[in-house]
């Protein structure tokens, strides 16, 4: 037969020993609750630190809120704002503007002649040209506005520094015109559709405003 005092002994263990297991539960969740944490809040710091690190190893500048001004023999003929500016150093260098760019272009007294918007940028350096992407618009001094999803512009194609070969639409004073492929001067004063799809004459009400 088993004492009374055998039984109160049995007894005293078990709810001590029931008490140090809660507190060892509770510390070892409050451990692991604890290093969860602070490794996520590590991961965290070492992903931007990471990501950092993979720019500077791959050569990528960045520069947020660019304001670049072109200019040639002293004279400002372009100035280019973007949000987000990308300068890669690759064996073919270039600069991206992936979070769109306005382009101001001037003539020859320093006003402003033509403007050019796009939501996607990328120059390349090696050639000297900009390819432009998405909501593409260029607008000159009259008006006459530019609509297009493609867009290349090479300051070295004298007179004809806008060129496509996307379909594009020009929306004039009392016309709309829609072709495949284009030039067209950096002014957007002289420009030429090389296959045009048709025409349509409307009013002048909201016409585009320079």
């Amino acid at each position: 037969m088993v004492s009374l005092q055998k039984i109160f002994r049995h007894t005293l263990f078990s709810r001590a020993y029931f008490r140090c297991s809660n507190l060892y539960t509770r510390f070892l969740f409050f451990s692991l609750f604890t290093f969860t944490i602070v490794l996520l809040l590590s991961c965290g710091n070492s992903d931007k630190e990471l990501n950092e690190y993979n720019s500077k190893a791959l050569g990528i500048e960045e520069i947020k809120d660019a304001d670049i001004n072109y200019t040639l023999g002293g004279n400002a003929k372009a100035k280019l704002r973007s949000p987000l500016m990308l300068r890669v150093q690759e064996a073919s260098p270039y600069v991206e503007f992936p979070k769109k760019l306005h382009v101001d272009f001037f003539s020859e007294s320093g006003a402003i002649d033509s403007r050019l918007d796009a939501l996607y940028g990328k120059y390349y350096e090696m050639e000297s040209k900009v390819f432009l992407k998405d909501s593409v618009k260029v607008i000159n001094i009259l008006g006459d506005t530019l609509y297009c999803n493609e867009l290349w512009w090479d300051r070295s194609r004298k007179g004809n520094e806008f060129y496509t070969d996307k379909p594009v639409r020009i929306r004039r004073k009392l016309q709309i015109i829609d072709g495949i492929g284009m030039d067209a001067s950096q002014d957007f004063k002289a420009w030429h559709i090389i296959n045009p799809v048709g025409i349509i004459n409307v009013p002048n009400t909201q016409f585009p405003v320079y």
